[in-house]
Formats: structure tokens, C-alpha cells, sequence
């Protein structure tokens, strides 16, 4: 009987993807991808679009609170964050695609710095709540900095630029978004092979002894919040030229409690956790939706009760997942996949 999958050389154990399941897997989602807005409603594309936008957020925050253990509750500022700092650098300094995505992800990953500096000398609960009372400052700037953020009212922001075209439409946005998702996932992957990545593992299982065998806790929690803010700021502004519109309230404590609570059933410290978390937290108000729709002609008020009904659902699978998979999504779908791997020869 076939007891696991074994690798021969250090450039096979390396590989992205090890196997020809795997291979196999990503070349059909890829294929998969590309044809979606040919056999798919507007709606539909915009779905799928804004849960890339929410894969590369829960990236990050799996980054600092899966695979090193830094529980955070600012996560949604600091998406926030990202977005206003595209829109600023657009409107207010002119900048292109080109230049403002890329210096929106340098200022979110800076002030991810200052979120970690208290993790230098607290710990566990007291940090999460310091990273509260990060996010709470930053929307109280984001609602009241009027001349500069707009306050309550937001921002509006032009399309995206490539080469003369504007990304207007759902297909052009989802087109463009969709493979910087893809990258983010690969390079969140690859990170943990490294040295980095393993020190950020180290630090999550257990600091002390990581500090006594030579890793530098000091740099390495403040890389882990860096790293967290620069997802964090590369989803901001995929966020805002998705929407193309800005408000204070869309980045609040919901957005971070739905993040970490889309990493909770996706599944911590693993790969796919990301991706399964997002899709959970887009489509199930969007099902939920359609059943409350189904349901309005026998009662009309019905959809009054959608938006307790979504904090109901949330609450029950998420206690459910801690009790009974604390791993998550990912871990089930990893017990299906080693068993399609190990095919013919699976128990």
C-alpha cells in the first residue's frame, strides 16, 4: 500500500506543483478561469473579480496570523489604506497605474510596520487589541482628514490605464485582476520554503526557543506585518479600481473580522485556505440572497432578516469548523487530493 509521495531530487521537492495531479488541477482551473466570462453573466465575472480582490487581503493576513501566529484586527484598514492611497496619488498627484499601485502597496506595508512594533513587547490577546486600536485610528483619519480623503462622502477614482485602453468593463477588470491574484497565491508559496518563511513558522510555534537558536524576532515579526500590509495595499487598490468608488465604511472592523473569519473556515497556515475563505465569504450572502428572493412571495418582509441571517450563518459554520475541522476547507479538500494522488492504490 502506497504510504506518501516522495521526491528524489531538491529540484522536484522545490516545484510548485510536485505531481501530475497537481499540474494537471492547475492547468483545467487556469483553462477554467480564461473561458468564465464567455459562459458567465456580467454578475457572475464581477463575483469572481471581487474574490480575487479578497484572496490577496486573506493572503497577507494568512502570512501574519497563519503561518506566524500574530493575531490581527486591522487587516480591513489597512485595505483600506491601499485604496485611499491609490485614489489620493490619482486624483490628487496625477499618478498612473504604474506608479501609485506600487508606492499604495511601499505606505500600506510602512504603516503595517507601526501596527507590529507593539508585537516587540506584547503578545497574544493584548496585541490584537492594539491592532484594533490601530484600525480605529485610521478610520477616524479616513472620516475626518475632509480635504484630503473626502470624510464620510469618499473618493472616485478614473479606470485603470494599460496602453491607451481603459479597463472599464467587468470582463477587462476581471481579466487583469484575476492573474495578480494567481501570482500573490504562488508567491505567498513559495515564500515558505525560504528562510523567511520558515523563521516566520518558527516564530509562530514557538518564539523563545526560535530566538535561542538565532532567529531575529525583532526583524521578522515587523517583515510578517510588513509583508501582511503590503497584501493588504495591493488588494486596497485592486479594491478601488474595481469598484472605482471609495467610502470609510466599506474598510470598518466588519471587513477585518470577515477576513479573519474567511481564514478560519478557508483553513489557517495552508495555501488554499485563502481561496476557499474568499470564496465562502463573497458567495454565501450571495446564495443566501437568492434563497431569501425564492422565499419573498410567500412573505414579503422576508428580506428584511437577510443581513441578521448572514452574521447567523457566519456564527454557526465558523463554530462549527473550530469544533469539528480546525483546519479548515483546505484541510478537507487535502484529504480528498492525496487520495486522487495515491490513485489506484488509495485505502
Amino acid at each position: 500500500m502506497i504510504i506518501g509521495n516522495y521526491k528524489s531530487n531538491y529540484n522536484s521537492d522545490e516545484s510548485f506543483f510536485g505531481d501530475w495531479p497537481n499540474k494537471l488541477a492547475f492547468i483545467f482551473l487556469c483553462v477554467f478561469l480564461v473561458i468564465i466570462p464567455f459562459i458567465s453573466s456580467g454578475y457572475i465575472i464581477f463575483l469572481f473579480t471581487q474574490v480575487a480582490v479578497f484572496i490577496i487581503a486573506i493572503v497577507g493576513l494568512n502570512i501574519l496570523t497563519g503561518y506566524t501566529g500574530l493575531v490581527s484586527l486591522g487587516h480591513g484598514a489597512l485595505v483600506g489604506v491601499g485604496a485611499y492611497s491609490t485614489a489620493i496619488l490619482q486624483n490628487q498627484f496625477n499618478l498612473d497605474f504604474y506608479l501609485n499601485v506600487p508606492l499604495s502597496i511601499l505606505i500600506t506595508g510602512l504603516i503595517g510596520v507601526f501596527f507590529g512594533l507593539p508585537s516587540l513587547r506584547i503578545r497574544g490577546l493584548y496585541l490584537t487589541i492594539s491592532t484594533l486600536a490601530a484600525s480605529f485610528i485610521i478610520i477616524f483619519i479616513l472620516r475626518n482628514w475632509d480635504s484630503l480623503t473626502g470624510g464620510d462622502s469618499g473618493l472616485i477614482l478614473e479606470p485603470i490605464e494599460i496602453f491607451g485602453m481603459k479597463l472599464i468593463s467587468d470582463n477587462d477588470k476581471y481579466y487583469f485582476i484575476i492573474p495578480i491574484a494567481i501570482i500573490s497565491i504562488l508567491f505567498a508559496q513559495n515564500l515558505f520554503r525560504t528562510r523567511i518563511g520558515r523563521a516566520f513558522i518558527a516564530i509562530r510555534d514557538a518564539d523563545l526557543s526560535a530566538e535561542i537558536i538565532g532567529v531575529n524576532i525583532v526583524k521578522f515579526k515587523l517583515m510578517a506585518f510588513a509583508l501582511g500590509a503590503a497584501y493588504a495595499g495591493l488588494a486596497g487598490s485592486l479594491w478601488a479600481y474595481n469598484f472605482l468608488a471609495i467610502l470609510p465604511s466599506q474598510f470598518e472592523l466588519h471587513l477585518s473580522i470577515l477576513f479573519l473569519a474567511a481564514l478560519v473556515v478557508g483553513g489557517s497556515a495552508q495555501t488554499l485556505g485563502p481561496i476557499f475563505g474568499a470564496f465562502f465569504v463573497v458567495i454565501i450572502p450571495e446564495l443566501l440572497k437568492w434563497v431569501m428572493g425564492f422565499l419573498t412571495p410567500l412573505n414579503p418582509t422576508i428580506m428584511e432578516y437577510t443581513a441578521p441571517a448572514n452574521s447567523f450563518i457566519y456564527g454557526i459554520l465558523i463554530i462549527g469548523f473550530m469544533i469539528f475541522e480546525p483546519m479548515g476547507i483546505a484541510s478537507i479538500w487535502a484529504r480528498f487530493w492525496n487520495y486522487v494522488g495515491r490513485w489506484p492504490f488509495s485505502p
